[in-house]
């Protein structure tokens, strides 16, 4: 544990949407959160609002496909607060490219933040962590990359199976050093990505979910925050590997 017992957490991806919400939960429940993404006034504004409701939160800028700003951000937050206590490598986009269209630059790019950006902190943080004997790493998937196949979308689908994968091998190669992997799949969540017209559902897509979806509504970002929390806590403490889909019956209630 850092320092008077408050956890170190840090969050890519951490200004809008789901990221914020899990800075928020983590914040409310006494642990100091590194709050990081490339929207540097969204990412600003929540670290403050943080602070003003008394809890312990910082902003830095981070490109989770720069590895050398990465490194140096994981190697800033250890000198200050020690070995990083969770990781929650949220970063990701979606962008909307018919298979025509698609060019091997946007594809790179896709998986460069959707599935690399999770390769580097992780490879950046770990050492520490291995040498502390402890730790806990959440990655955000999609039920687009375990169970559904989304129309071009095939870069993100793609991407978000692959967070499958790193999640499975990461966790049995940590797991003799005390640290856990595990990863959450949302299914429909209110975000600004999901209510984007040109590049997911919009806001109509939403609500016409809403319907298909047998708890009646599309989830809010603190449905998948909290999950995080779980996972990262030591009520957790003999899972790993594991892909958690949170998507309010979706999956498995299509017939």
């Amino acid at each position: 544990m850092g320092t008077m017992g408050k956890r170190t957490i840090l969050i890519t991806g951490a200004g809008i949407g789901i990221g914020r919400a899990t800075a928020r939960a983590f914040a409310a429940g006494g642990d100091r959160v590194i709050v990081t993404d490339v929207l540097e006034t969204e990412g600003r504004a929540v670290a403050a609002e943080i602070a003003a409701a008394g809890g312990e939160a910082e902003f830095h800028a981070l490109d989770v496909t720069d590895t050398r700003a990465t490194d140096a951000l994981v190697a800033a937050c250890e000198a200050r607060h020690g070995a990083l206590d969770v990781l929650v490598a949220n970063a990701g986009i979606a962008h909307k490219v018919p298979l025509a269209e698609m060019t091997d630059e946007k594809w790179d790019h896709l998986f460069e933040v959707d599935l690399k950006g999770i390769m580097r902190l992780v490879r950046a943080a770990a050492p520490a962590m291995r040498a502390r004997g402890q730790g806990a790493i959440v990655a955000l998937s999609s039920i687009m990359g375990v169970a559904y196949g989304w129309d071009e979308h095939v870069h993100y689908s793609a991407a978000k199976a692959g967070v499958v994968g790193l999640v499975r091998g990461l966790a049995v190669e940590l797991a003799r050093d005390g640290i856990r992997v595990n990863g959450v799949a949302p299914g429909y969540i209110r975000t600004a990505q999901a209510l984007s017209e040109q590049h997911s559902l919009g806001l109509a897509g939403l609500e016409k979910a809403a319907s298909f979806i047998p708890m009646g509504r599309v989830g809010e970002p603190e449905d998948i925050a909290d999950v995080v929390v779980f996972l990262a806590s030591a009520s957790a403490r003999y899972m790993t590997g594991q892909l958690v889909v949170v998507d309010g019956g979706l999956l498995v209630g299509r017939y």
